[in-house]
C-alpha cells in the first residue's frame, strides 16, 4: 500500500472522525439513536459549499454547524424514535433546496479553508500537506473542547440523562433541555465533519451523506474495541483511532476486491465484525470453559 494511500486514508478518517464523536455524543452519552446523521452531513455539507462558493470560505464552518444545531433542535423537539428518520427524509428536499434545485455542486474553482490553509503554509514543509494539517486541527481542537465540555456541570447533566433520566428529573435537571443541548451540539459537529469533507473533495451531491451513520456507528464500536472504556478524553480519542481504523481496512477490503457496487456492503460487514468483536471476547471464557466440559466429557 502507496504512502498517499495511507495519507488519503488518514485524511478521511480524521474528516469522518468528527461524525463518529458526535454519535459518541448523543449514542453513547446521551443514549439517544439519531437517525438523521446522514441527512445532517450532506446538510453541513451543501451549506458550506454554498457559502464557500459565495465568496467566505472562513464563514462555511459556522454556517454548516449553526445548520447542524438547527437540525438537531428539530430532532430533539420530536423526540420519538422515528423523529432521526423523519428530520433526514425532510432534510433531503432542504439540502436540494440549499442547492438550488440542484443534486450536484462544483467546487472546482472555489477557495475552500484547505486552499487558505494551503496559502499560508506555502513555503513550509506542510505546504504538501495542507488538508491533513487542517483536518488534524479541527479533529484535536473538537476532542479537546468535547472533553472539557462532559466534564463540566452541564455536561455531567447530559451523560447522566443517559445513564438514568428519572434520577436527573428528580435532581431537579430537565432531561428535555440536557437531551436538547446535547443533540444540538452533536449535530453541529456533524454537519462541520460534513462541510470539511466537501471542501476537502471540492465537489457536493445529495448522496454525499448516505451509509455516514453506519460508518461512524462501525467507528465507535472499533474506537471502543481497541481503546476500551476509559477516561472522557480516551474514549474521545478512540473515536478517532477508530475511524481511522475503519478507513484503513475500508480501504484495503476495497483494493483487494476491487468492485465499487461492494461499498455499501463492506460497510456493513465491517459493522458486523466490529459488534461481534467485543461480544466474542467477553464471551470467551464461556466458550472455552464449555469446549473443554465436552472435550473431557469425550475423553470419559
Amino acid at each position: 500500500m502507496s504512502i498517499s494511500l495511507i495519507q488519503t486514508a488518514l485524511e478521511l478518517g480524521l474528516i469522518c472522525s468528527l461524525t463518529t464523536l458526535a454519535l459518541f455524543l448523543s449514542y453513547s452519552m446521551l443514549n439517544v439513536c439519531d437517525l438523521s446523521t446522514d441527512g445532517c452531513f450532506t446538510l453541513g455539507a451543501v451549506v458550506g459549499a454554498v457559502v464557500a462558493i459565495s465568496g467566505h470560505p472562513l464563514l462555511s464552518i459556522p454556517a454548516a454547524m449553526l445548520s447542524g444545531v438547527c437540525s438537531g433542535f428539530v430532532t430533539a423537539f420530536l423526540q420519538s424514535l422515528l423523529a432521526g428518520i423523519i428530520v433526514n427524509t425532510g432534510l433531503y428536499s432542504v439540502n436540494i433546496a440549499v442547492m438550488g434545485g440542484s443534486s450536484l455542486l462544483n467546487m472546482n474553482k472555489t477557495d475552500t479553508i484547505f486552499t487558505k490553509a494551503k496559502e499560508l503554509l506555502t513555503g513550509t514543509a506542510l505546504a504538501g500537506q495542507s488538508k491533513l494539517a487542517v483536518s488534524l486541527l479541527v479533529v484535536t481542537l473538537m476532542v479537546v473542547l468535547i472533553t472539557l465540555f462532559l466534564n463540566t456541570r452541564l455536561g455531567m447533566a447530559i451523560r447522566a440523562t443517559g445513564d438514568n433520566p428519572d434520577m436527573v428529573r428528580s435532581s431537579s435537571i430537565n432531561p428535555v433541555f440536557t437531551t436538547t443541548v446535547g443533540l444540538c451540539i452533536a449535530n453541529a459537529i456533524t454537519a462541520l465533519s460534513g462541510c470539511l469533507l466537501a471542501q476537502s473533495q471540492k465537489s457536493v451531491n445529495i448522496d454525499l451523506g448516505s451509509g455516514m451513520v453506519t460508518i461512524a456507528l462501525a467507528s465507535l464500536l472499533i474506537g471502543r474495541t481497541l481503546m476500551g472504556k476509559g477516561s472522557i478524553l480516551a474514549q474521545a480519542i478512540g473515536m478517532v483511532v477508530g475511524s481511522f481504523a475503519f478507513r484503513m481496512v475500508y480501504t484495503i477490503a476495497l483494493r483487494l476486491i476491487n468492485k465499487p457496487f461492494l461499498l455499501k456492503l463492506i460497510s456493513s460487514l465491517i459493522v458486523v465484525l466490529a459488534i461481534s468483536v467485543p461480544y466474542l471476547k467477553e464471551q470467551w471464557p464461556i466458550i472455552r470453559r464449555r469446549l473443554s466440559w465436552r472435550k473431557e466429557k469425550r475423553a470419559c
